[in-house]
């Protein structure tokens, strides 16, 4: 039935049908916030001095057919996902046997390790973590057996795009029902005759979480009661600001929390925390409000994620500043590590330790067999592990993907080009990375894209699903708070391996369930 669905979909476009379809995205997309700013790269020099332009965010003209199965099962494990990370952060020595075995052959991930140790010693003041999670998906789609849904990563920092997956869902959606007794804007199918797309609370789910955790920080710790709020730290030359601002605006308008940006070059600048205050509160000094000044409850990461962002030790200065405030972060280093490819690769581990049961042992063994059955195969890369062999065989490394341990898309190595990257680095660097087996996309799925310099494509692609959670919980591991809702579908040409929107690489779609 996979095959079959995705073999006929989508329908055929006549050109007025394409122009019509590309001027209505067009429009809606700047409209409704459907946006990006442009890449300095692809304007000419000048063009944007001010940084005043926003373009369309690259998005398909149709939404993608999805396994009902699939969704509905990454749904249903999410919080249990949630309650599996937040365990392994407070975990610290399971944690810290992982990670200090990747730290003398990752900087990055030493650096980060030695931020923790360093806030450590001086004693954290804040016991309260939040996580904003997401957990990204393929379907394993064979002529064998039913689609599967298989994890590709979890994303502990920066879980981006909840902001703009409902607004691609709000786009197909009117798409589809702007016409009384049917949408006139498609051609006729009956995936398209038949549905909408499920609902998408992603804004509401992540601004929540973080709504919870500034009800939770309490009191001002300030010696003189300040007004509290939420920090949003964002990159410099930021291109995916929509995105951020639309759990800025909900929770500002609907929550009533004072929130504000900052990029990560001006934490120093713009807060503080009192040398004479043991509790440490982080203090904000808004630059267009000198006057004024608010105590931070919640420092919510939208950078610092790239070992590129840490441009110089002033930088793990700033992050080791917030690290050891009495806000609440969002995520924590230990939780960013978390995120690290290798643990991912240690709890599918078929032989040996069975993590899983011992890191969730209050839950049942028949949920538990649900969330290893999510994962695909994954090795590590050392001389007694079958990884290598896999890894270095031109013939099986055709079937794999070897990942380090980094977010944000553009890092991995593909399939032919596995064992000659390998040979390059030397072999005690090897441990730093993980193989994992491909996941096998619908191969016959189509869609029709329009990117972000206005050029439409249509070909084969592959569509990748990611679901939000959001949880609060403590330094012991107790949970205060868990949830899931919203979602994400990135679809990129099948011939392109990587998948990050934000990079380049796929476009923002949405899901029509069969």
């Amino acid at each position: 039935m996979a095959e079959t669905i995705y073999a006929n979909y989508p329908p055929q476009l006549s050109p007025e049908q394409q122009e019509f379809l590309v001027a209505f995205t067009k429009d809606w997309a700047i409209q409704n916030g459907l946006a990006v700013r442009p890449n300095p790269a692809l304007l000419p020099e000048g063009a944007d001095a001010n940084h005043v332009l926003a373009t369309t965010a690259p998005v398909t003209l149709f939404p993608s057919p999805f396994p009902k199965a699939c969704f509905e099962e990454a749904q249903a494990l999410q919080t249990l996902y949630n309650q599996l990370y937040a365990t392994i952060t407070s975990n610290q020595e399971w944690l810290g046997k992982i990670i200090e075995d990747l730290t003398d052959v990752d900087e990055f991930v030493a650096n980060l390790w030695q931020t923790h140790l360093a806030v450590q010693k001086e004693g954290y003041v804040q016991n309260l973590s939040l996580g904003l999670f997401r957990s990204d998906y393929m379907a394993d789609v064979t002529p064998t057996h039913d689609p599967a849904l298989k994890q590709v990563e979890f994303n502990t920092i920066s879980a981006s795009f909840g902001g703009l997956s409902d607004r691609v869902r709000s786009l197909h959606t009117e798409l589809l029902t702007s016409s009384p007794g049917g949408s006139i804007n498609y051609p006729s199918h009956p995936l398209l005759e038949s549905q909408t797309p499920p609902a998408n609370n992603a804004v509401e789910t992540l601004s929540n979480g973080l709504a919870v955790a500034h009800e939770a920080y309490g009191q001002p710790k300030s010696s003189a009661a300040l007004p509290l709020c939420i920090l949003f730290v964002v990159q410099e030359g930021e291109r995916n600001v929509f995105d951020q601002l639309a759990l800025f605006k909900r929770l500002t308008t609907f929550h009533k929390i004072p929130v504000f940006r900052i990029y990560s070059n001006k934490i120093f600048d713009q807060t503080s925390i009192p040398s004479s205050n043991p509790s440490r509160p982080l203090v904000y000094y808004p630059p267009h409000s000198p006057s004024s000044a608010f105590e931070v409850t919640t420092v919510y990461l939208r950078a610092y994620y790239s070992p590129d962002e840490y441009k110089s030790p002033r930088d793990w200065e700033a992050r080791t500043h917030l690290e050891r405030s009495a806000a609440i972060k969002c995520p924590t280093v230990l939780n960013q590590l978390s995120g690290c490819k290798k643990v991912q690769q240690i709890l599918a581990q078929p032989t040996g330790p069975d993590h899983l049961s011992s890191l969730l042992k209050d839950v049942d063994a028949a949920r538990i067999s649900r969330l290893r059955e999510t994962f695909a195969p994954q090795y590590d890369l050392s001389a007694s592990g079958q990884g290598r062999d896999l890894a270095l065989n031109p013939e099986t490394a055709m079937k794999h993907v070897l990942k380090p341990q980094r977010e944000g898309g553009g890092n991995n190595i593909y399939k032919s080009e596995i064992p000659d990257f390998l040979k390059s680095l030397p072999e005690s660097d090897w441990k730093s990375w993980v193989l994992m087996e491909i996941i096998n996309p619908a191969p016959n799925a189509e869609n029709v894209a329009l990117r972000v310099d206005g050029e439409v494509l249509r070909g084969n692609v592959i569509s990748e699903l990611g679901i939000y959670g959001t949880i609060l919980w403590d330094n012991t591991g107790k949970i205060h708070y868990n949830d899931q809702g919203g979602w994400l579908l990135r679809t990129k040409g099948k011939e392109v391996n990587e998948g990050g929107v934000a990079a380049g690489f796929s476009s923002l779609d949405s899901v029509l369930l069969f």
